[in-house]
């Protein structure tokens, strides 16, 4: 069985321009079963250096996704997903935003912003240390699964390692030990997930999101819900490095199974 891909990207989001249909059939061309569309949606994102916002329009986004559903409906599996921003300062925003949208399988918790600041951009690292630019990132997510309950896995937990200025070389995991056994035991006791993010191996990191550290550690408190995601953006990264490295990191780890969504609700699959 091919692994499914739980984390795409089209035309709906700002940063893409791919079309709906160029992923489906780049799923099927790679022999997968199921997909599941995961477009951006982040309020109160400011217009970044390249004008985007990455506001989703929801209502023509979710018709297109079951427009296309019904397209394949013989052939693959679609499922209909959203990556939320995460803030728990616009925490009223943001469940408002679920309350109103009830079609999701599958919803993708995201730290894109910090205090306003992308790590995306260098601005995020200047005038501190990499160190307590992390150290900022990570906390605010602790206080993002402390205040949310309406999503379904956290997705590249170490997103803002990928852009550090020394690049993952900034990253000990033995420096954000706890904040992490604390992020990773909130989403634990919600029933909620994490995710295998191979984007940053196409962007030249040397492993997948999350770092194997924080994955072991997962593991070792007892963490079972894991989605695997490529982040692609284009067709050629979809389903990067699904056999080799996602399967053997996870068999390695300890897991025997991954998961997908439907209707919110996990279903497992043995690796």
């Amino acid at each position: 069985m091919k692994l499914c891909d739980h984390h795409l990207h089209s035309e709906f989001s700002d940063d893409s321009e791919t079309k709906l249909t160029d992923i489906a059939e780049q799923a099927l061309y790679l022999g997968m079963s199921e997909i599941c569309i995961t477009d951006h949606h982040d309020i109160d994102y400011p217009k970044d250096e390249e004008g985007h916002t990455f506001l989703l329009d929801t209502s023509r986004y979710i018709s297109a996704v079951r427009k296309l559903q019904e397209q394949y409906k013989d052939k693959l599996t679609i499922r209909l997903g959203v990556e939320l921003g995460l803030m728990s300062h616009i925490a009223d925003k943001i469940i408002a935003y679920t309350d109103k949208y009830h079609d999701f399988d599958f919803i993708i918790g995201s730290s894109h912003l910090v205090y306003g600041k992308d790590p995306y951009y260098p601005a995020y690292y200047e005038g501190r240390s990499e160190k307590e630019a992390l150290l900022e990132y990570f906390e605010s997510i602790l206080a993002n699964v402390q205040t949310f309950d309406n999503y379904s896995i956290y997705g590249h937990l170490d997103y803002a390692v990928r852009y550090c200025p020394s690049g993952e070389a900034a990253f000990r995991f033995s420096d954000y030990g706890d904040v992490f056994e604390a992020i990773l035991k909130t989403i634990i006791e919600h029933g909620k997930g994490i995710e295998i993010n191979t984007g940053s191996l196409y962007k030249n990191m040397t492993y997948a999101h999350p770092h194997p550290e924080i994955l072991k550690l997962y593991k070792e408190l007892g963490g079972e819900i894991i989605t695997i995601g490529s982040d692609a953006h284009v067709p050629k990264y979809i389903g990067y490095d699904f056999e080799t490295y996602a399967r053997d990191i996870l068999t390695a780890t300890g897991f025997h199974y991954y998961c997908t969504f439907e209707q919110m609700k996990p279903v497992f699959h043995k690796l």
